[in-house]
């Protein structure tokens, strides 16, 4: 079986969108907690554009912070088409309807809706293989081009895994194609393919394979795949320059790469009132839980929501391995996924040691413990509810 999954740097047209969008959320929550944001953003050739819904009492310089992000990013100077200083801003936000303020008030979902969250044990980030491995892969060239090490290399990159799952679940997993693009300065001939692969493919190839052992796993072929670099043989014109990028046109690479069901909501721009969001986390939280207390080797948890009501109208959890029976009632009980609970419970409104902008490159999920969704606080309260703690 063939998994493929793709993610993409802070440097795509998509991501300075979803970035932006939530650099507004977070200049506009840390002065009022309660602002209520639904922010959207399109970016192109010299145009910024900010639009959506956003009641606030806080007073917040879009234009300051769209070009701050921009600026942060990458896209520094004008040789690259689309610059901080140089592109234009127009702002487009309208007050939230009254008619879901008054559901929401109440302790109701900010809209209807289906979320899902998911884990396996398969990696060390409790993500699918392919896509932690083409996040990991999209890090390093972010990273060996803030660092200096590849000089000539731009914020736009895109990375792509295939890995092939043998049919004997002891056959280790293999794989099969990778794919690099990377922007780079023009003028550039020789070099760029030995360069990516001695100084970003070959060291995340390495240090995937080391995990996976140290996990029980080992892939042979990883480091001999069916490499593809920068296939079309030339990426000088990239960012909102080659393609307009739009807040939420990412929500596969946001999430599970594919490995799991989408609800079709997009995460950045939307304060966590919106289900599409906090829920969203909610599920993976749960999710992950389960499979580090060892009660399921996957767990996917779905919910679903009626706009202005708390309590979800489904919640259904589905495992795989040896699971116990007891685990889809240890979830129920230990989870509230109740709008304001969920809020309360993982901070969404006050983030400490993180804020939503650094959600919005990398994915949502399978990232570092300091987002409180990924932490691992309620393994005990699973084992325990379920009769093996």
């Amino acid at each position: 079986m063939l998994v493929t999954s793709e993610s993409v740097t802070r440097g795509h047209p998509d991501k300075i969108a979803d970035q932006i969008s939530d650099a507004v959320l977070d200049a506009m929550i840390v002065q009022d907690p309660a602002s209520r944001v639904a922010c959207e953003t399109l970016v192109t050739t010299g145009l910024v554009v900010v639009a959506g819904e956003a009641t606030t009492d806080s007073y917040v310089d879009i234009n300051s912070v769209a070009r701050a992000t921009i600026r942060r990013i990458g896209y520094d100077r004008p040789e690259l088409g689309f610059d901080a200083a140089g592109c234009g801003v127009m702002v487009a936000l309208d007050a939230q309807s009254p008619d879901i303020s008054q559901g929401v008030d109440t302790g109701g979902a900010g809209d209807q809706g289906m979320m899902f969250g998911f884990a396996t044990g398969e990696t060390p980030e409790f993500m699918p293989l392919p896509i932690a491995l083409a996040h990991r892969l999209t890090n390093a060239l972010t990273e060996a081009r803030v660092s200096g090490r590849v000089p000539y290399l731009r914020p736009d990159g895109k990375a792509q895994v295939t890995i092939d799952y043998a049919d004997d679940p002891n056959v280790p997993p293999t794989v099969s194609a990778l794919v690099l693009s990377a922007q780079h300065d023009d003028g550039l001939v020789d070099g760029l393919d030995d360069d990516l692969w001695t100084e970003v493919i070959s060291p995340t190839l390495r240090k995937m394979r080391d995990d996976l052992d140290d996990r029980g796993l080992v892939i042979e072929t990883l480091v001999s795949p069916n490499l593809h670099i920068n296939p079309t043989g030339r990426f000088v014109i990239g960012g909102p320059v080659g393609d307009a990028g739009l807040t939420g046109r990412k929500i596969i690479v946001d999430t599970y790469g594919g490995g799991a069901p989408h609800g079709g909501g997009a995460f950045s721009g939307k304060d966590p009132s919106k289900v599409d969001r906090s829920a969203a986390y909610a599920a993976r939280w749960a999710a992950k839980n389960v499979v580090a207390a060892g009660l399921a080797d996957t767990c996917l948890v779905k919910l679903a929501y009626a706009i202005g009501v708390a309590e979800p109208v489904a919640i259904d959890v589905i495992l795989t391995g040896e699971a116990h029976t007891r685990t889809v009632d240890a979830v129920r009980s230990v989870f509230d996924f109740r709008p304001a609970a969920i809020i309360e419970d993982l901070g969404l409104r006050k983030p400490a040691g993180w804020c939503y902008v650094e959600t919005a490159f990398g994915g949502h999920f399978g990232r570092s413990d300091r987002f409180p969704w990924e932490r691992l606080n309620r393994v005990d309260e699973l084992r325990a509810a379920v009769g093996t703690g």
